[in-house]
């Protein structure tokens, strides 16, 4: 039977078992080393949550504390995965994309289109994501649906420790650049983990509830929140059905329209901000190849328009929360709150 780890043991655990099998693992970020090899290394924090701790002791020189500037050493990164290395690049928080994202949008996503399929890129980008840490607007953003807008990129944001695993393998596997979203509230979750190595494939969502009276889409935190809200409708006799989108590009639109076609209802659940985001894709796609099917309006549920708060409570409420997910599964099954 596989243990129980955290969802950051997770992380951990999967740059560890790749570090270990290809030599060509690298990963550069700053403070990922946090002090290891100095005076007080019992001290050394290993990133700002310590995800990191403990994988220098490993592996040495090959995790690089960096300077602050995300420009260089992601622009190395990419640099070093086009010339054979897999380098792991850590952003820290994904808010800081502006300082680097030309790298990533306009250079590492068109390597391999520009020079006809002959160059590679592994790099891997992982950042946390996400509201809940009172960490204020510039540390707290769910920003996901830019990354997954650009084509060359493929985008991960898993909900749970197993997952995560697996999916942080396979990314550092891939020959394509990937941007791996890690939800700072989910890091102390914890679930079943095998101990050994494994991949899970790109694009295939994962029905993590089954039910006949409505899907609910949606992906990393609002995932536990998605849950919540069926066990609640569950007692009403609304038999909702969950599905983890897990890779937001590639998507798996397939296993969408199948449910939305089995049930006639959606939600959609996204903690991005609702103009254009995972969300209204989702509703889009499943309003042009599945409308015959749907036997009330599609309904979704996003934070409002503007930046995270800072204050807790109105951070409290930007979240999308069950009570809010279990109106718009009422709405769309019964025509009411």
């Amino acid at each position: 039977m596989a243990r129980k780890i955290s969802l950051k043991q997770a992380v951990n655990e999967a740059i560890d078992q790749e570090m270990t099998r290809d030599p060509t693992v690298i990963m550069l970020g700053e403070d990922i080393v946090g002090g290891t090899g100095a005076d007080g290394e019992m001290d050394a924090w290993g990133g700002v949550l310590g995800v990191t701790k403990g994988l220098y002791a490993k592996h040495g020189d090959r995790l690089l504390d960096t300077p602050l500037s995300e420009s260089a050493y992601v622009g190395a990164a990419i640099g070093a995965a086009a010339c054979g290395m897999r380098p792991i690049a850590e952003l820290m928080f994904i808010d800081f994309m502006g300082v680097c994202f030309d790298q990533i949008f306009n250079q590492a996503a068109k390597f391999k289109y520009m020079f006809g399929g002959h160059a590679e890129t592994p790099v891997v980008i992982r950042a946390m994501v996400g509201a809940g840490f009172r960490a204020a607007a510039q540390h707290s953003q769910m920003l996901t649906p830019i990354f997954a807008h650009i084509p060359g990129l493929k985008v991960v944001c898993p909900s749970n420790p197993y997952d995560t695993k697996g999916l942080l393998i396979q990314s550092i596997r891939d020959n394509d650049p990937v941007i791996f979203c890690e939800h700072k509230n989910l890091y102390a979750f914890e679930g079943e983990v095998p101990e050994g190595s494994y991949t899970i494939p790109f694009g295939e969502a994962n029905i993590v509830s089954e039910g006949k009276h409505c899907t609910i889409v949606t992906y990393g935190l609002m995932v536990h929140r998605s849950l919540d809200a069926a066990n609640a409708l569950a007692k009403e006799g609304i038999d909702v059905e969950v599905v983890d989108l897990r890779t937001l590009s590639p998507l798996d639109i397939d296993t969408v329209l199948e449910s939305v076609t089995k049930t006639g209802h959606l939600v959609c659940v996204d903690e991005a901000s609702p103009r254009c985001n995972i969300a209204t894709d989702i509703s889009a796609q499943v309003a042009m190849h599945a409308f015959s099917a749907l036997k009330a309006q599609i309904e979704m549920v996003c934070p409002p328009h503007v930046p995270v708060p800072f204050s807790p409570s109105l951070e409290d409420l930007y979240i999308p929360g069950a009570p809010a997910i279990a109106a718009a599964v009422r709405r769309t099954v019964k025509g009411k709150n």
